[in-house]
Parts: C-alpha cells; structure tokens; sequence
C-alpha cells in the first residue's frame, strides 16, 4: 500500500535551535496515527510543517505521492486540515460564521451544506447554538467547533493538535469517540498530537513516540500500551 503521508529525514531549526531531528514516518490511507511525548519535542512543530504552517529547512514531505506546498492555503485545498492546539476559533464570529471560514477554498454550494448537515449531526449542540458567538461556547463544544470547522475544508487527512487540551474526562471520552466515528464512518486518515498517551494509544492504530524532536519508538497503539515504563520514560515533563 502506497502511503498517503510520507515524512522524510524532516529537520527543522528556530534560528540556531533544532527542534525537528530528521524525522521518518508514514502514514497509509484510513489510518489513525498517534503522535506521543512529552511536553516541547517537537510534535506540534511536526504538525505544523505538514500543515505547511511552519518552514523546514532540509527533507520532504509526501502527500499522495507529491511533496505538499509549503503554504497552509494551499495545503487545505490538497485535503490536509489542521486542528491547532488550543482550537483557535474566532470568538466575536457566530457559530455559523466559524463553520463557512472552514469552508473558505470551496465553491460547491451543494456539497457545502451537506456537510453542515454532517457535522450538526456529528454535533447536535453546534446546530442549537450556531447562533451564538464563538466565544460564549464551553470549552468542550468550542473544541467541536474548532474540529467541524476543520470538517468543512473536505479533508482526506485530519491533524488533530492536543484535541483534549483542557477538557473534563468525561468530554474528552465524547470527543474520541466521535474522532474514532470520523475515521471510521467517513473514512478521513487522521495524525492527532495528543499529550494523554493512553487515550491516543487506545484509539491508533499506529503510534511514534517523540523525544527531544526526534522518533524514539514506534508500533501499534496496543503494543505500546502494555509498555507502560517506555510511556512514563517519555512522558515526564519538559524542561523545554
């Protein structure tokens, strides 16, 4: 099987600092794909330059068999979206007016609107408040505003950047299970940094363990799992 991602001896700097240490991983077609470690080695910046988001200065990245555009515009249109971190919705722009700015690259009326009917029935409460601002929703709901926003760009490919990031327990058990149904039902591959390594590994198919910008290990979310010192070895906190 041809792989839809593929990420080659990727390196990225902050000026003088490295933060990505040449990078190898793939991704195939309907997969879900967990990115786990600890707090600043480079996860995030990985999703960012796949995105297109952030520049990098030696490696590729493989898209369908094509290197991807280093400009996020023109990523969205290939079918790559990106759920940042910290959902970064619009929080003056109803609920509506966040959903159509995921929506920008499209011109298919039609195809539009049912995906709005697609999300809201993804997300029943988005639809009884897509007339209020972004702003005054919870911070579960704007969660799912922020991932129906990136929905509505048609994705093949889903990045999903800390998707329970300040969450209740029992929101973030909702939200994954919707995630595992997107992949599922609509058969969208998704690449999700998630700093609750046990929830990541249970949903993956596949998994790469992070450290100081560079892939330590790699395997199935199971097999991963049952390896609970290589987890606590990983995930300590930072200092970065």
């Amino acid at each position: 099987m041809t792989p839809i991602l593929e990420v080659k001896n990727l390196s990225v700097f902050y000026g003088g600092i490295q933060a990505l240490r040449s990078i190898n991983f793939h991704v195939d077609k309907g997969e879900i794909v967990s990115l786990i470690g600890s707090n600043g080695v480079g996860k995030s910046t990985l999703l960012r330059s796949i995105a297109g988001d952030q520049k990098f200065r030696h490696g590729s990245i493989i898209y369908e068999g094509t290197p991807i555009p280093n400009e996020s515009y023109k990523v969205v249109m290939k079918g790559i979206s990106l759920v940042p971190e910290g959902r970064r919705i619009f929080p003056g722009l109803t609920v509506m007016e966040n959903l159509m700015v995921g929506a920008y690259t499209r011109n298919d009326k039609r195809e539009i609107n049912e995906n709005f009917e697609e999300v809201f029935s993804l997300f029943p409460r988005l639809k009884e408040r897509r007339k209020q601002m972004g702003g005054s929703l919870s911070g579960g709901e704007q969660q799912m505003l922020a991932l129906s926003r990136a929905l509505l760009a048609n994705p093949k490919l889903l990045l999903l950047d800390e998707p329970s990031l300040g969450l209740a327990p029992i929101v973030i058990e909702e939200l994954f299970d919707k995630i595992v149904e997107i992949n599922e039902e609509r058969g969208i591959t998704i690449v999700m940094v998630e700093q609750n390594a046990y929830i990541a590994l249970d949903v993956a198919n596949r998994a790469y363990v992070m450290a100081t910008g560079a892939i330590v290990m790699e395997g199935t979310g199971k097999e991963l799992l049952k390896k609970e010192d290589i987890i606590d070895q990983y995930l300590g906190e930072s200092s970065e």
